[in-house]
């Protein structure tokens, strides 16, 4: 599964470990994903969304049909 997120579109961030002797070496930072299983009563179908745990905040704040507009709005198919 890839680090990205459907709705807001978190993916990894990069850096680097910065070791005791200050020698650095590249890391990466992944959005915590998740993936979570919503009913859409106006297609009557269950869907698989890919989101990171702020999103999922953020869809127990909005609903899930409003969502699933902004999913799309954004391009990726649902």
């Amino acid at each position: 599964m890839s680090a990205h997120c459907q709705l807001t579109g978190a993916q990894p961030g990069f850096g680097n470990n910065i070791s005791h002797s200050h020698r650095r070496t590249s890391r990466r930072f992944d959005p915590n994903i998740q993936r979570k299983r919503y009913w859409l009563a106006s297609e009557g179908r269950q869907v698989r969304l890919t989101l990171s745990a702020r999103a999922v905040k953020t869809v127990d704040v909005i609903g899930v049909e409003a969502a699933v507009a902004r999913i799309r709005a954004r391009g990726v198919k649902v």
